[in-house]
């Protein structure tokens, strides 16, 4: 096993559950983006260190393989193993410049169309959209609601979602909110490059979870949890350190601080591997069966011209798209009068802000487990756009320091949760900061993300390769890979492990049970209706809902 981030360990679980031997090597730590990352020397008196993370944790309802994963992951006193350390948040809040809109996680509508036009008008009118604007945004959302899976893949895939929602037509809190806020605070997507068929699914998504868990017959239907959960600990301590203490129990064997160099390859199968470690030490290993469990901008170093010539799929990886979307914790001292019981997402924030408070859910004594006995409470930041000024400096993260940026955040934060006579955050609460490390910072240079994120953008579908390879013995295990859920996340790293592991069992010829692919769920009254829109497809003909060409007149 080539990487050991969520993919990886997902694949070394499914495979040694099945009696296979596993050997998982990992240059950095286990865990990958989902690691927590302890802050350096910031434990006094018996505590621990700080706890950063390369960005908070976020487990939406839809999430199926992950959950399954966590319920199989042992630990004492917990009948669900990992899984019982997920809490449900309570409430969502949507941040304009002028203006605060609360949602609920869960909500309650007498159909599927009703639950999509009750949520997008709370947002819309938050932000004020124009109620012209928010209808035309249903229709396209019905739309694409109606669509067969042949016009999502042929059409919507490869349309980018500023064009499918007509933004450019329409007004600037049209824009701002529906044609590119939700995209790149959500998903961590511009709505400008977006594939139209993921932030469709996405939208979809998020709206049955809620649904479900306010309905318990769609509940029962969908196999949906609660629309948003979150850990109740740092995720190392909640997840990652009792999934690799199951995996060692297990037969896995786990060597950190090597990375693939090269595969070699020989009648047109992988002959072995050569792998590095910081100092320049290299070590050679065979095995029956290689997974590359590692993100695309290092997967497509290590796929040379050998492998690529044995895998020519492999070279439209060079296609796929990334970008940043790093983390940023701050240490307070005190909780806010009134923290948000769920996620923030700061609409009008010039760095696509999104926020959680964990001391909301954390069930530890912050001050007496971590850092110099002031700690009450952490809010951690995701920064998904790096390349727009700011409002304190007027330069974007990637020109900034490290200081800067973390002034910018909290700047951002502030301006969007204090209101006139309401102040959530104030300077004298702020211990310090920790920034996401993997944000690497060179003198007179553009600071780099070593760690971003696939986007999926217009067309990429076409070039996300399978698990399996046109190589016999090597497989694919990370979140690019083609999944049902079709988004850069845990879930999708978990489901494309599950893919590989599959795999492997098929070439392998394993007498053993595959492992279960969870996958996205639908209503079913919409079947008729992309029956029908299958054949008008296949026609050349539009959607029978797409009969609004463009801005809807006032």
């Amino acid at each position: 096993m080539l990487g050991g981030g969520v993919a990886g360990l997902t694949v070394a679980h499914e495979l040694a559950e099945r009696g296979f031997k596993v050997t998982v090597f990992e240059p950095k730590a286990l865990g990958g983006k989902a690691r927590s990352i302890p802050v350096p020397r910031t434990g006094v008196g018996g505590r621990r260190d700080l706890p950063g993370e390369h960005g908070f944790r976020f487990f939406p309802g839809f999430y199926k393989n992950v959950p399954d994963t966590m319920r199989r992951i042992p630990v004492p006193g917990n009948r669900n193993g990992v899984f019982d350390h997920l809490v449900d948040a309570r409430q969502e809040l949507f941040v304009f410049d002028d203006g605060q809109a609360y949602l609920l996680p869960s909500f309650d509508a007498h159909g599927f169309s009703e639950g999509i036009r009750s949520v997008i008008t709370a947002i819309g009118l938050a932000s004020h959209v124009p109620p012209n604007e928010i209808e035309y945004f249903v229709r396209k959302i019905l739309v694409f609601q109606t669509s067969s899976d042949a016009r999502r893949v042929g059409e919507w895939e490869k349309v980018p979602w500023w064009d499918y929602v007509n933004a450019e037509h329409f007004s600037r809190e049209y824009q701002r909110t529906f044609g590119n806020g939700l995209t790149k605070d959500l998903v961590a997507a511009k709505g400008k490059k977006a594939s139209t068929r993921t932030i469709g699914l996405m939208a979809l998504a998020f709206v049955y979870a809620g649904m479900s868990q306010a309905s318990p017959q769609i509940r029962a239907q969908s196999g949906y949890g609660a629309a948003d959960r979150l850990l109740d600990a740092p995720t190392n301590e909640a997840w990652i350190h009792p999934w690799v203490a199951h995996l060692r129990r297990l037969g896995v064997k786990f060597v950190i601080g090597y990375r693939a160099s090269k595969l070699r390859v020989h009648g047109g199968r992988i002959a072995g591997a050569t792998l590095v470690d910081k100092r320049g030490r290299r070590v050679r290993v065979k095995a029956d069966h290689y997974v590359a469990a590692m993100p695309v901008e290092r997967a497509r170093v290590l796929f040379d011209d050998a492998v690529r010539a044995a895998a020519p799929e492999l070279v439209r990886l060079d296609r796929l798209e990334y970008d940043y979307m790093n983390g940023i914790q701050f240490f307070l001292n005190r909780l806010p009068p009134h923290p948000v019981q769920g996620h923030v997402a700061y609409l009008e924030s010039p760095w696509a802000l999104t926020s959680i408070d964990q001391g909301v859910f954390w069930k530890r004594d912050l001050a007496a487990t971590y850092g110099d006995g002031r700690l009450r409470d952490i809010l951690s930041v995701d920064i998904s756009d790096f390349f727009t000024p700011g409002i304190l400096y007027r330069k974007a993260a990637v020109d900034c320091t490290p200081g800067q940026i973390a002034r910018e955040c909290w700047a951002q934060v502030k301006q969007g949760l204090n209101a006139q006579n309401d102040v959530e955050l104030s300077d004298d609460m702020l211990i310090g900061w920790h920034l996401d490390p993997a944000v690497v910072f060179r003198r007179h240079k553009r600071a780099i993300s070593t760690e971003p994120l696939l986007i999926n953008t217009a067309g990429s579908l076409a070039h996300r390769p399978h698990s399996t390879t046109a190589i016999p013995n090597l497989f694919l295990a990370a979140d690019y890979v083609r999944c049902d859920v079709d988004l850069a996340t845990m879930e999708g790293a978990n489901e494309a492990g599950r893919q590989a592991a599959n795999a492997i069992l098929d070439r392998s010829r394993a007498n053993a049970t595959k492992a279960k692919l969870g996958t996205l769920w639908e209503p079913s009254e919409y079947d008729s209706a992309k029956r029908v829109d299958e054949q008008l497809y296949r026609a050349g003909k539009p959607n029978a809902l797409d009969v609004v060409p463009g801005p809807v007149p006032a």
